[in-house]
């Protein structure tokens, strides 16, 4: 059998979206009413997704946020700015899940007042979803929550999907997008590479 060889662990700076999370979309099989991802009231089962705390995902380490019995779990975006640790960073790496194939602006706020728009587009969580973006699959799930009953037909993906930072200058702020179908669940910012110094 082939072994397959970890990632190598990727230097990031993990943002905690605690105070920012208002909607619950990992529930326990004792309480398949208790969230609501989408219209429907769908959620991802908590037993086949880390407990919280700091978790590595292809190498790069997020903060998986409260789950079950801890509150919301993920940030249902309004538009909301998230402040981040001051620095330069190359990517700001999120797990994610849309309830429809999504594409919108993030605005990326620096300290010296710039602001550049970049893109975030997450696939559909839906069951059986390609990525139609390039994105990793971070947790492809063996069942569906609804509010009722189980749905073992289906495996809803928590996509890994990342945004460039192409300014050489500190981030100070990153406003998500004003489109309520994207969820964030974690959110981890990649430091710049090291420049070399030009004599």
């Amino acid at each position: 059998m082939e072994q397959l060889l970890a990632p190598a662990r990727v230097a990031g700076v993990p943002v905690d979206l605690a105070r920012y999370a208002d909607n619950i979309g990992i529930t326990p099989p004792g309480r398949l009413d208790a969230g609501a991802f989408n219209l429907w009231g769908n959620t991802f089962p908590a037993d086949e997704l880390p407990p919280p705390g700091e978790v590595m995902v292809h190498g790069i380490p997020f903060l998986f946020p409260a789950g079950p019995g801890g509150g919301p779990d993920n940030v249902r975006c309004a538009g909301q700015l998230v402040e981040v640790p001051g620095g330069r960073y190359d990517w700001i790496q999120v797990l994610a899940a849309a309830e429809r194939r999504t594409e919108d602006p993030v605005l990326l706020h620096f300290a010296d007042g710039t602001v550049d728009p970049e893109w975030l587009r997450v696939s559909d969580f839906w069951p059986e979803t390609e990525a139609r973006f390039g994105e990793r699959p971070a947790y492809r799930l063996s069942r569906l929550h609804y509010p009722r009953h189980v749905d073992r037909k289906f495996g809803p993906a928590i996509w890994r999907q990342r945004v460039p930072v192409t300014r050489e200058t500190d981030l100070a702020a990153v406003r998500l997008p004003d489109n309520p179908a994207v969820h964030v669940f974690a959110m981890t910012l990649v430091p710049a590479a090291p420049q070399e110094v030009q004599e």
